[in-house]
């Protein structure tokens, strides 16, 4: 069965399991201008502003050296592709390989799609396509317990945080 289109608020999953344990796919451009893309296993989904009620939203987190955060800055979407347990070995190739250096994406044995103005894979068990809200770097400064700066940052290369609006969502309950 194919990705089907859904309402984000029919969507029922374990955030920290799905993002932490299971990994996802952080993907930005497309056919015509190239796209790129990367493993992550940091995130958030949740609600912020709106009007009466908070938008659907996630939030990613880049380090500056990352291709990936090339094609985030340069387009207004974003897309998040999770998988069925199957795929982890493949996730794993494509957090460890940079597609500077070739068809990482080939390799990893994933088929991509593309959406209007948007990537993802046909291996995915959900979607969520993005737009872009707000993004800003974590500053050193704002640490307030700094064993996460040592553990996590020893060359300084702080993330920046991307908050995007859902405003798709895609999902396959055949796959799992």
């Amino acid at each position: 069965m194919a990705l089907k289109k859904i309402d984000i608020k029919e969507l029922t999953v374990n955030p920290m399991t799905l993002i932490s344990d299971e990994w996802l796919l952080i993907t930005a451009g497309n056919q015509e201008r190239g796209y790129n893309t990367m493993t992550a296993c940091w995130g958030h989904m949740g609600a912020i502003w709106g009007q009466g009620k908070g938008l659907p939203t996630t939030v990613i987190y880049i380090r500056p050296q990352r291709y990936t955060k090339e094609f985030i800055d340069w387009e207004q979407l974003y897309t998040l592709s999770f998988f069925p347990k199957k795929y982890k070995k493949a996730l794993a190739y494509l957090g460890t390989h940079s597609g500077r250096d070739g068809d990482k994406i080939s390799e990893a044995g994933l088929t991509p799609v593309f959406g209007t103005d948007s990537t993802w894979f046909e291996e995915a068990k959900l979607v969520l396509v993005c737009r872009k809200l707000y993004h800003a770097p974590l500053l050193e400064e704002g640490f307030t317990d700094r064993q996460i700066v040592e553990r996590n940052y020893p060359e300084r290369d702080f993330h920046e945080m991307y908050i995007g609006e859902i405003v798709a969502a895609y999902f396959d309950s055949d796959k799992e």
